[in-house]
Order: structure tokens, then sequence, then C-alpha cells
């Protein structure tokens, strides 16, 4: 017996083995390609192609959504559109616009879909928004595509089962750095929609400094180009001139990020002006890390995040109308539908009779 059971083992522990390695290596690829984001090697074509190979190794298993809504357009006066991700259950859900990392140059709604999908997982109606990159088109483009995509979510969320009284904002890397710009840009803006809350993910605060003369090159030639280097300490390129104007927010940051001292720094501006924060530094985490699942503790901090959320996009009598109105549409739509289907069922029943 011994002898006929021991090859079957050998060959089991030796699948196993391999499938370790195949995700060690995978976990591996992931982690550096997420680094690579602010080392500035290989230029703006070498990014993109490590972002291509991130779309793939990040969005393994996703999670279940009630509708994935792809491309939908956000304003005529750009190409730029945006996934709407919907959760299950019944609406109205309280609305998160997010921006994906990339370091301007590249990054998609789908390079991120899990992350994004893991609030929606959460409750939220998710539009991901997939505004224009640097180089070919430099600041203020991807700004004004996201300043538009916040305006149109205020003005179409119900369309998704979505509560546009309760929107937040967020988005990692350089989307944390456009999550933080459009949200002061409509602060000053007359009739702009309330943001509540953000999430501010190992963001891009201060453009000045990004770590090493070569990254700066890099990313100020990319987005920044000669004509606008003299914005370097714009609030709208670098938020944290402007740090007051900041609705509550949740910062995370990798204690092992070069942009660490970035968050820190917007914690402390935060704090000195009294707005309600949470600064999470999470010991031993590189750059990207929340598209790791892997690591561990990063479905943790998604929940703990949306619990923020949840704490500043308090329910209000609107809130409640738009939901008494919602179910009594979906009761409405219910009812004429059953009434379609007996009236079909009667016409084809009197068909027969003839």
């Amino acid at each position: 017996m011994q002898r006929a059971v021991a090859p079957v083992q050998a060959y089991f522990h030796q699948r196993m083995n391999s499938a370790d390695a195949a995700e060690a290596e995978r976990q591996a690829q992931l982690r550096s390609a997420l680094d690579a984001e602010f080392r500035g090697n290989g230029g703006v074509a070498g990014l993109r192609q490590v972002f291509d190979r991130l779309t793939g190794m990040a969005n393994l298993g996703l999670p279940a959504l009630g509708e994935l809504v792809k491309e939908v357009a956000i304003d005529p006066a750009t190409p730029a559109t945006a996934d709407v991700l919907v959760p299950k259950g019944p609406g109205p859900h309280p609305v998160l616009v997010y921006f994906h990392g990339g370091a301007w140059v590249a990054g998609s709604p789908q390079s991120h879909r899990k992350l994004t999908a893991r609030f929606a997982q959460a409750g939220y109606l998710v539009v991901s928004v997939d505004y224009r990159l640097a180089p070919e088109h430099p600041f203020p483009a991807g700004l004004h595509d996201c300043i538009a995509a916040v305006r149109w979510t205020a003005r179409h969320a119900e369309r998704f089962g979505g509560d546009p009284a309760r929107l937040a904002i967020g988005g990692d890397s350089a989307g944390a750095n456009l999550a933080a710009a459009t949200a002061i840009n409509l602060r000053s803006a007359i009739g702009s929609p309330k943001i509540s809350a953000m999430l501010l993910i190992y963001g891009v605060f201060d453009m000045r400094d990004l770590g090493s003369p070569s990254v700066n090159r890099f990313l100020h030639d990319a987005y920044l180009p000669d004509s606008l280097t003299g914005l370097l300490a714009d609030p709208r390129v670098s938020p944290i001139h402007a740090a007051h104007k900041l609705p509550p927010s949740y910062i995370v940051i990798g204690s092992q990020d070069a942009l660490l001292a970035q968050s820190q720094a917007l914690r402390d501006k935060l704090a000195a002006a009294g707005t309600p924060h949470v600064y999470l530094e999470e010991s031993g985490m590189p750059h990207g890390f929340m598209q790791m699942e892997f690591l561990g503790r990063v479905r943790s901090i998604v929940s703990e995040m949306a619990d923020f959320l949840s704490e500043h996009l308090a329910d209000t009598t609107g809130t409640r109308i738009r939901r008494w109105r919602m179910r009594l549409w979906r009761r409405l739509r219910a009812s004429l539908s059953r009434l379609l289907r007996r009236r079909l069922m009667l016409g084809r029943l009197a068909q027969r009779l003839r």
C-alpha cells in the first residue's frame, strides 16, 4: 500500500511546489512592476509596458459586481471616459469617483479593476475614470478630465443606483495627486458638487521633489513640459499648497515607499488645518502595495477606508427621500412588467382561440 501511495504523494507534492513557485514568481513580478512607477526607468514606453503586464497580474479573482458599465462618455469636450462599477443589492449607494495611478503616463481603469471592485463590493458605486495621459496630453488635460468626471457623476449617479449627495473621491499615486487637486478646484468653484471625503493612497502632493533627480526629470518632462515647470508650486500640480481646502481624508502609505515624506507632510498640514483625517503608515510596504492582495492586510485596509467614508457620507433627509423614490420606481417598473407579460399572454391565448 505504501509503495502504491508514495508515487501519488510525490506527484501532488511536486505539483504544489510548482504552483507555489509560479505564485511566488507572479508576486515578485507584481512588486517589481508597481515599484517601477516612481523609478523613472525605461521612460514612458517602458512604464506603459509594465502596466500592461500589471493588468493581468493584479486582477485575478475579481469580486462579483451587480453590473460593470464600460467606457461611459463623461463630457463632449474630452475623449475621456469612465467605467461604472455597480455593487450588488438595492441602492441608492454612496458614490466613489476613483482616479488610477500610473505616473500620469500609464494605467487605466482596467489596471486597477480589482482595487476598485473591492470598493464596489463594500457597497460603493465606483466611477473609475480613464483620464487623458501625458505626455500626449500634459497638464492640465488629465486634471480637467477628473473635474469633469466628478461633475458628470453628480449629475448621473442616480442612473446607476448611486446617491450623489453621498459623494467621495480618491486615487492612488498620480491618481491621488489628481484627486486632491480636483477636490481643491471644486471647493473653490461656484455650484460644484460637494465632496464629503476622500482617499489618498501613496500620493504625490508636492511635485517639486519626487525622491530623486532622475524621477523628477522624467515626470516633470512628461507631465509638465518646459513651458509649465513654473507651476511646480501651483496647488493644481502640488496640492499640498492648498491642503486646508481638502475634505476629510484617509491617507495610506507604505513605510518603504519613496513618497513616504509626502504623505507625512500632508498629514501634518491636515492636522494644522484641523481637518478630520486618518493616517495609515503600513510597516514594510512598498509603493503600490494596495494592488498586492497576497500581502495580507490589503483587504482589511480597504474595509477600514470604506468605514471611514461611511462615517463622512452620512444619511440625510435627501438621501432617504431618494431611497424611497428609487424603491417606488422599482415597484412601479415591476408592476408594469407584470402587466405587459399578462397582456402578451392574453394576446397569445386569443390568437390560439381564433
